[in-house]
């Protein structure tokens, strides 16, 4: 019986295909809507994750601004401190000191003024700052404060025509030095306008200085030493700078972690709602469903009161037209898919090739698996009251229909 009662739903459905189609139309465009912007949000976060991830265990340590409340002016950060806390601190894996300031770069006949970093070998590895062309200096060159320099793309852009193998062993002026082009940064979008050079060649011509440092940058020796690392740094600070108050603090100890989990914790519920008001095109199609299988309910009247009135129970009645309308949304979930999926493969390919460094969309099987069943639900949900209402149609009533 079963079988008869799906053959005579599918000859319903074929019966007004245009009719069926424009009725899946809602739930085709609900379903891959939900998986495409699914996938687009799934691969921002994969990509944040990969872009940011590393600087998880990233602590930086600066003076405080404005100088100690209630007391003096703020005591700045050495190289003295830099050594205690590699000594004394083991949940830190390593440290980097950073000098800057401002200098103004000449080529040719060509000026630019950025941002001077003085620091050591290990900054690149520490910041997750990656090359386009050349290297970073070792620890040789720090060692001996030669003058080579890695320039950021501003300075590139503005120097050597935005080519980054034009300014490799180029000789530039900043200040009053001449220092050689060893390597170019890769762009951030927030670190572009910088000159990176060692430590001591920053302070012997351009900074200036003793041992003086502008910020320290400590890496913990895994996400979970986070933490202990940050009470760590701070009580050896404090001893070494003799605070006893906490308010009185002339440094500032802030953990990366913090913030990339805020930022993790958005991104989700960022997916999350773009999902959400994708799944409301699912709620117009449970509309459309459950307005189409009134429809039809209406126009085979008289065909329900001839099959009641040949011994059809109520419950087959129920069944066929329950069959009909799930028929329909699960027909358009499945298309629903085969088009989200299939745009979000487009775009994984398409999309970081006409803009640099997008994210490609990830898709997400259980965003698939949600959508196909929700699909399903609604067409048990839209085809239920239009079925109930045709299981309890009297026969003669309904032979009476014109």
């Amino acid at each position: 019986m079963i079988w008869e009662v799906v053959r005579i739903a599918l000859r319903g459905l074929r019966a007004n295909k245009l009719r069926s189609a424009l009725t899946t139309l809602g739930i085709i465009i609900g379903v891959s809507a939900v998986i495409l912007l699914t996938a687009l949000g799934n691969g921002i976060q994969t990509g944040f994750n990969e872009q940011f991830g590393s600087l998880n265990t990233q602590i930086t340590i600066t003076p405080s601004e404005g100088g100690v409340p209630g007391g003096g002016r703020a005591r700045d950060l050495t190289e003295t401190d830099l050594e205690a806390l590699l000594r004394d601190a083991p949940d830190i894996a390593t440290a980097i000191p950073i000098v800057g300031g401002a200098a103004l770069l000449q080529r040719e006949g060509d000026q630019y003024r950025t941002r001077v970093t003085g620091t050591t070998a290990d900054y690149f590895p520490i910041t997750n700052r990656e090359l386009t062309a050349g290297r970073s200096f070792n620890d040789q060159e720090v060692r001996t404060n030669a003058k080579v320099v890695v320039l950021g793309p501003n300075p590139v852009n503005e120097l050597f025509g935005g080519n980054p193998a034009n300014a490799l062993n180029q000789e530039i002026r900043i200040g009053r030095a001449v220092f050689r082009v060893i390597g170019v940064a890769e762009a951030t979008g927030q670190q572009d306008d910088v000159a990176i050079m060692p430590v001591g060649a920053a302070r012997s011509y351009l900074t200036g200085g003793d041992d003086e440092l502008d910020t320290i940058i400590v890496r913990a020796r895994s996400a979970e030493a986070v933490t202990p690392a940050t009470e760590q740094i701070t009580e050896i600070l404090s001893e070494r700078h003799n605070i006893r108050d906490p308010a009185k603090r002339d440094f500032d100890v802030q953990a990366l972690q913090q913030q990339i989990q805020e930022a993790t914790q958005f991104l989700s519920f960022l997916t999350l709602f773009t999902g959400a008001v994708a799944g409301i095109s699912l709620v117009v199609g449970s509309i459309g469903v459950a307005n189409i299988m009134l429809v039809t309910v209406t126009e085979r009247t008289r065909e329900i009161g001839i099959r009641k009135a040949i011994g059809a129970r109520p419950r087959v009645i129920l069944l066929q037209f329950l069959l009909e309308s799930v028929f329909l949304s699960g027909l358009g979930g499945l298309v629903g898919i085969a088009l989200g999926v299939g745009l979000a493969v487009t775009g994984a390919i398409v999309l970081p090739q006409l803009i640099p460094d997008f994210p490609a969309p990830a898709v997400d099987p259980f965003s698939i698996v949600l959508a196909f069943t929700i699909s399903l639900i609604i067409g048990l949900i839209a085809g239920g009251y239009p079925a109930h209402r045709a299981s309890r149609l009297r026969p003669i009533e309904a032979l009476r229909y014109q």
